[in-house]
């Protein structure tokens, strides 16, 4: 496992802790899907909001919790970072371990439901859910729309996320995909 990974996860890690106190909680997964839903401006008991919260009420229980190694409810950066090294070590599997989560985002950040994200859909997820600046979001997303065409398809956004976590090439876009891994 590299250095990169451990930087990238860090990143994933600032932008999941919602409220800073340095572990995510069930509550912290819980205010990331409703800042997603009040940026997108769904009312909370629609069943679009219904299932984000469902969804990221089973990533805590399926992904997130697990990785608590001291029973304390709560995960730090090396609990998780710990946990994504052991789960995630085969790209191959990334369609039983990532892709429902991702596909359950990219249902939910294409608005317009045209089977594409746009950079503004990208941005609004992005900056709502993890903190990530525009101007980064902006660069991030022109690297990431591998095709020109304006648009990510669900093709390149699998790609992304599955780069980002496993990935270990140094250049790649995906390495930026929830803010600027910087050391």
């Amino acid at each position: 496992m590299s250095a990169l990974r451990d930087l990238k996860y860090g990143q994933w890690f600032r932008g999941a802790d919602t409220d800073g106190d340095g572990f995510i909680t069930r509550q912290d997964v819980r205010a990331m899907s409703e800042r997603y839903i009040a940026a997108r401006g769904t009312a909370p008991d629609s069943a679009t909001a219904r299932r984000l919260t469902d969804g990221m009420d089973e990533f805590w229980t399926n992904v997130i919790a697990p990785m608590d190694q001291d029973g304390d409810g709560k995960v730090d950066l090396r609990e998780m970072t710990e946990g994504f090294k052991r789960a995630l070590t085969d790209p191959a599997r990334f369609p039983e371990q990532i892709e429902p989560v991702s596909n359950c985002f990219f249902d939910l950040v294409d608005l317009n439901g045209n089977g594409k994200i746009e950079q503004a859909e990208f941005q609004l997820m992005f900056n709502s859910i993890s903190g990530v600046p525009g101007e980064d979001c902006a660069e991030v997303f022109a690297a990431l729309d591998r095709d020109g065409s304006g648009a990510l398809d669900r093709t390149e956004f699998h790609q992304a996320v599955s780069e980002f976590f496993y990935g270990d090439d140094p250049d790649a876009p995906a390495n930026h995909l929830f803010g600027r891994a910087t050391a």
